[in-house]
């Protein structure tokens, strides 16, 4: 005949909670028999309720809670020289998969000062684990597809680039090739980000390798002489999202090369400078050259096709352009202050009737901004 621990009348109210509980719940005596189990316990692990008062703990069902370690910890427990919280378990049975258990275990004053008690709370995270996996799968699959794509895309555009440098050498005016060029150069430019993008982390984009990057396929395309003409990159250590990143790139590859066109003529030497730095959500962007500078008044060229671009791209980035002499050369400065709120015109447009525009060339003669 079983033995049934005796329980104080003021452990009756734990003793109701543990057997009404939706979740899988022992009560346990200092020597580890069981005064109660939730009927949520007997369900999960396939026991029958009225096996389980007064047996110990290793006896109920097959034996299966027969566990040495799970044994010396509650042992410890109840004498007060250890805590159980969130210890795993593999629990197997025979011909069935094995469960993985999270425990966690504490002594209960439930008025009976001569008897510890002991309330044992089990967690089946057999499903979630398992969830968990296929979820870090996905993500592993994801990311391999996704760099895979990213492969794809740089090596079209490394085609694309060759086609139209082919094209380029075929044509004879010299007009259009002038164009098919400076489509060359900006589809170098998505390439580079491609290049960034395959080795960055969580779609962010490290903005100093990229420029360097950018300037140095921009240098080795366009600059005969590294010794008369260079591009030098002083950046922060700011990251940006893809997007914004592309932004900034096609308007960087824009400024670059109208300096390298028009900055510098009759083989003088000078350089170009891309700065970024950014505070919290604003930012600056400035390309600077020591060129011949600003032609002014009626000598100031119409806009083109570089200036729609740099305009359009400022004006998603709800950023403002500045155009300022350099003493000598010139400087393009953007900037973005989340501060200002709604975008506002662009600074040179609020003191010149046609502003930026003007100041742009169609055609490869010396700008007010290197666009």
């Amino acid at each position: 005949m079983q033995t049934i621990p005796i329980v104080h009348f003021e452990a009756a109210s734990t003793l109701a909670v543990v057997v009404s509980s939706n979740e899988p719940l022992l009560f346990l005596s200092d020597d580890l028999k069981v005064i109660a189990a939730s009927a949520s316990f007997c369900r999960a692990f396939d026991i029958d309720p009225k096996t389980v008062c007064g047996q110990r703990l290793s006896e109920i069902g097959n034996g299966e809670w027969a566990m040495p370690k799970l044994a010396s910890l509650l042992t410890a427990t109840a004498s007060g020289s250890a805590i159980i919280e969130a210890y795993e378990i593999d629990f197997q049975r025979p011909n069935q998969k094995t469960r993985h258990l999270v425990v966690n275990a504490r002594t209960l004053d439930d008025g009976d000062i001569d008897h510890i008690r002991l309330l044992l709370a089990i967690t089946d995270v057999t499903d979630v684990r398992a969830e968990a996996r296929l979820k870090d799968d996905l993500v592993r699959d994801n990311a391999i597809l996704l760099q895979e794509v990213q492969h794809r895309v740089a090596n079209s555009l490394q085609i694309i680039a060759s086609v139209l440098m082919q094209s380029a050498r075929r044509v004879q005016s010299e007009e259009a090739r002038g164009h098919l060029h400076n489509a060359h150069h900006r589809v170098m430019s998505i390439a580079a980000l491609q290049r960034q993008l395959s080795m960055s982390n969580g779609g962010k984009v490290e903005l100093r390798h990229y420029f360097t990057q950018l300037c140095q396929s921009l240098g080795a395309s366009m600059i005969a002489d590294p010794d008369r003409l260079s591009i030098q990159v002083t950046v922060d250590d700011s990251a940006v999202d893809a997007d914004v990143s592309v932004r900034l790139g096609l308007v960087v590859t824009e400024l670059v090369i109208n300096a390298l066109k028009h900055a510098f003529p009759d083989e003088r030497s000078g350089a170009i400078v891309i700065d970024y730095h950014s505070s919290g959500k604003d930012w600056t962007l400035s390309v600077t050259d020591n060129g011949i500078g600003m032609p002014a008044g009626r000598d100031a060229p119409k806009s083109g096709l570089g200036t729609g671009i740099v305009e359009a791209l400022t004006k998603s980035l709800n950023a403002d352009i500045e155009l300022s002499d350099a003493g000598p050369g010139t400087a393009v400065t953007i900037r973005h202050r989340e501060s200002a709120g709604l975008r506002t015109d662009f600074s040179t447009a609020a003191q010149e009737p046609n502003g930026l525009r003007n100041a742009i060339p169609a055609k490869p003669t010396r700008l007010a901004p290197p666009i």
